[in-house]
């Protein structure tokens, strides 16, 4: 394993890049601006090196870009109705930035900071210090995110977080996937298979109703492998208020600390399939509804919609207001950890 670091020059800081490559000649690319994945280049069935991760040309357009492509989001991923959360009987109001509720951290989330990367072994490691009070959350959380990448195409994301007063927390990934390659068009003819019997209904600002409802006999059903465009035009309340799928999916036989395989994602062009492992009980399957418009990617163009897939591991959507919700709330003293994996082959 190499790991190869540049550095640029940027009016908020030093934009840093590091590049992990296997024996086998793959590689991943990680920013510090949000702790993100800028590339991952993985042979397809041919052995024809292919870029599967969608990315800009430019590192300064990873700042505020609407999609959030490749980083990390947080201090919560996904959506807090209202921008506000009541904890230990004190009431919090965050942003508004996404409709009328709070998305990924707010204004300012970190996946628009400027993390401190570091090598340590084979991992390359971002930390981020967010004060207590930031986008309006309680407690000064110390969080890092550690990548590795294996002789065997696997990036491993190792997220660990401590607070100093209780808070509420949700990390993950943000990278959108195209298997045939990031500059191939839309991903719908992607074959997606879920590990999960059950889904949350949402109204239609995308914030879960409280519902843990069956898929079966849904469009939501991919507990055997289906294309992503089988049912994408269906007459289905979820697919509308979305503009394609963008709703969360629970995990079946989740055990705390357990990692185990919750999607497949396979592309019949390429022959590339993505597995994703995880400890999180949740996976957000987004379809890139909202990619037009998007800032020039590497091939020189703007993505249009449905141009790759995003599947993010998490908690649940909207946990502080839902108290049948598994609790988001890490404590002071407790060390908050999940692991997530995309093994290609």
């Amino acid at each position: 394993m190499s790991i190869e670091t540049q550095t640029t020059p940027h009016p908020k800081g030093e934009l840093q890049l590091f590049t992990m490559t296997n024996a086998g000649g793959a590689s991943v690319s990680v920013s510090n601006i949000g702790a993100g994945i800028v590339s991952v280049v993985v042979p397809d069935r041919a052995g024809k090196p292919l870029d599967v991760a969608l990315g800009y040309k430019s590192q300064a357009d990873y700042f505020a870009d609407a999609p959030y492509i490749g980083k990390t989001a947080g201090r919560f991923a996904n959506r807090i109705a209202k921008g506000c959360f009541t904890l230990n009987g004190s009431a919090y109001k965050l942003a508004v930035n996404n409709g009328a509720n709070h998305l990924h951290g707010g204004l300012t989330g970190f996946s628009d900071r400027l993390w401190n990367g570091r090598i340590d072994g084979n991992n390359v490691v971002f930390s981020l210090v967010s004060a207590d009070g930031d986008e309006g959350y309680p407690g000064t959380l110390h969080v890092e995110v550690a990548y590795t990448w294996s002789d065997a195409n696997e990036l491993s994301i190792a997220f660990r977080a401590e607070s100093d007063d209780d808070t509420v927390i949700n990390l993950t990934n943000h990278a959108y996937f195209n298997l045939a390659g990031e500059n191939s068009g839309q991903a719908l003819d992607h074959v997606l298979q879920l590990h999960a019997s059950h889904w949350l209904p949402t109204d239609d600002t995308l914030i879960p109703t409280g519902e843990i409802a069956p898929v079966e006999g849904t469009p939501m059903d991919f507990t055997s492998p289906k294309p992503l465009r089988k049912d994408f035009d269906a007459d289905f309340d979820a697919l509308k208020f979305g503009k394609g799928y963008d709703n969360c999916w629970v995990v079946d036989g989740w055990k705390p600390g357990t990692i185990q395989e919750v999607a497949v994602l396979h592309s019949a062009a390429s022959g590339i399939t993505l597995r994703v492992l995880t400890t999180q009980r949740a996976v957000q399957v987004y379809t890139g509804n909202w990619l037009g418009g998007s800032p020039e990617s590497k091939s020189g163009r703007s993505y249009r919609d449905y141009d790759g897939v995003a599947l993010e591991c998490q908690g649940f959507p909207d946990a502080p207001n839902k108290p049948a919700f598994p609790s988001p709330i890490l404590r002071k003293g407790d060390t908050y950890r999940h692991t997530i994996v995309f093994r290609f082959s």
